[in-house]
């Protein structure tokens, strides 16, 4: 995927860690949306202009800036909130065991919704193939009962339910 939302060199985006890139390709994701949607409404809006007989009109140079405002818009959002959350994305806490490595292997974001919050743990810890380890790890993560909320016990029962 190329990366061009905002400017990065090849050693910064080698030197992100999961948490970032995953940060990375979803604000290029939606910056990606953002340039198909613009360019669908511009079409769509040649397509009335020329129906109408209105495309030498000034209305048409007023609808494509206006457009093309609103990108420049939504995309200045999309790079504020990515740089937000890159410089803010510290290191997640240590897990005790000296190795430096996160206690979380999925993304904190709390901008998130409650609901894709579960959707994100739960994807994490189904992916522990043994479900009495996956059980285990997720009863001693302090993050996740943080982060979910009330959403932490019924994830619990969900995990739970695969055990023997």
């Amino acid at each position: 995927m190329e990366f061009d939302v905002i400017e990065l060199s090849e050693e910064q985006i080698l030197n992100f860690s999961t948490i970032q890139m995953q940060l990375l390709r979803t604000a290029q994701k939606s910056k990606n949306q953002l340039l198909y949607n613009l360019e669908s409404d511009m079409a769509m809006f040649e397509k009335l202009l020329l129906t109408n007989n209105f495309n030498n009109s000034s209305l048409a140079g007023q609808q494509r800036a206006a457009l093309i405002k609103n990108y420049e818009h939504e995309l200045e959002i999309i790079v504020e909130q990515l740089r937000y959350s890159l410089a803010r994305n510290e290191p997640l806490p240590d897990d005790g065991n000296g190795d430096g490595k996160p206690d979380a292997g999925y993304i904190v974001d709390y901008s998130l919704s409650y609901v894709d919050r579960y959707r994100l743990v739960r994807n994490y810890y189904m992916s522990i193939a043994d479900p009495d380890e996956r059980l285990a790890l997720y009863s001693a993560d302090e993050t996740a009962k943080d982060y979910l909320s009330s959403y932490y016990v019924s994830l619990f029962d969900v995990l739970a339910s695969y055990c023997k």
